[in-house]
C-alpha cells in the first residue's frame, strides 16, 4: 500500500458541507459518508484534526446584519459548531474510530477544553480530534481557527473541503460556465485577487507559517483519501518558489 503524502492534517469542514443537499441542519447520510472517509484515512496512519463550521445552523455575520450584537451572534455560531462536532463524533464512533471533541469555549460535560499538547497527544495515539468553538473569540471565523490550529499542532496541510465546488476558479463556476480552474496558486495570488478560499486573516496566517492549503470537493466519495495521498485533486495554495 502506498504511503500517504501527509502525516498530520487539519480538515476544515464547513457547516454547509454537513447539511448535504438540505442546505440547513445536519444530514445523517452526509455526515456518515464523511465519517467513513475519515475512517479510511485513519487506517492509513494519517493523524487527523477536524475544524468544523456552524453555518448550517447559525451564522454570526447574518445575525449581526439583522441588528444583533456581533459578539453575541458570534458566540451563538461557536455553539453551533459544537453541535456539528458532536454529531461527527457520534458518526465516527459508530465506525469504531477513537475520537475526541475539544472546544475553545469550555463545556466539560460534553467535550474537553482545547489544550494544544493534549490535542497533539490524541493525534499521536491515532485519535481523530474534532476542534469546535472556533478560536473562542468573536470576530474570528472558523477558517482562521483552521489556520491557527494547523500552526499550533504543526500540521502538514489544511484540507479545505468545499461543498459544490472542486477547487479555486477565476470566477464563480456556477455563474460563469467558462470559469478557469487553478491547479496551483501562491498565497499572495489569493490575497491580491480577492479569491474566496478563506478569509484574508486565515490566508495571511497560512502564508506567514508556510502552511499549504488544498481546496477540493467533499461531494465526491473518497476525495479525503485522495487528498492525503497527494493525488492531483482540486487546487493547491502554497508558497511559490522562485525559478
Amino acid at each position: 500500500m502506498a504511503a500517504a503524502k501527509y502525516k498530520r492534517v487539519v480538515l476544515k469542514l464547513s457547516g454547509e458541507a454537513l447539511a448535504g443537499n438540505e442546505g440547513f441542519g445536519i444530514d445523517p447520510n452526509t455526515i456518515h459518508d464523511i465519517a467513513r472517509q475519515l475512517s479510511e484515512v485513519v487506517t492509513l496512519g494519517v493523524q487527523v484534526a477536524v475544524v468544523v463550521g456552524g453555518g448550517n445552523i447559525w451564522r454570526g455575520v447574518s445575525g449581526s446584519a439583522q441588528g444583533m450584537d456581533r459578539a453575541t451572534a458570534d458566540y451563538m455560531g461557536m455553539l453551533a459548531t459544537v453541535l456539528n462536532a458532536l454529531a461527527l463524533q457520534d458518526a465516527l464512533e459508530h465506525l469504531s474510530v477513537d475520537t475526541r471533541v475539544q472546544t475553545s469555549v469550555e463545556m466539560r460535560q460534553v467535550a474537553e477544553p482545547y489544550i494544544r499538547r493534549r490535542a497533539m497527544r490524541h493525534l499521536e495515539k491515532g485519535r481523530v480530534v474534532i476542534l469546535a468553538g472556533g478560536t473562542g473569540n468573536p470576530y474570528f471565523s472558523t477558517d482562521t481557527t483552521a489556520a491557527l490550529r494547523a500552526a499550533e499542532i504543526e500540521a502538514d496541510v489544511i484540507l479545505m473541503a468545499k461543498n459544490g465546488v472542486d477547487g479555486v476558479y477565476d470566477a464563480d463556476p456556477q455563474e460563469v460556465p467558462n470559469a478557469v480552474k487553478y491547479e496551483e496558486l501562491g498565497f499572495f495570488d489569493v490575497l491580491s485577487q480577492g479569491l474566496k478560499i478563506m478569509d484574508s486573516t486565515a490566508t495571511s496566517l497560512c502564508m506567514d507559517n508556510d502552511i499549504p492549503i488544498l481546496v477540493f470537493s467533499i461531494n465526491e466519495p473518497g476525495n479525503i483519501r485522495r487528498a492525503v495521498m497527494g493525488e492531483n485533486l482540486g487546487t493547491i495554495v502554497r508558497r511559490k518558489t522562485r525559478a
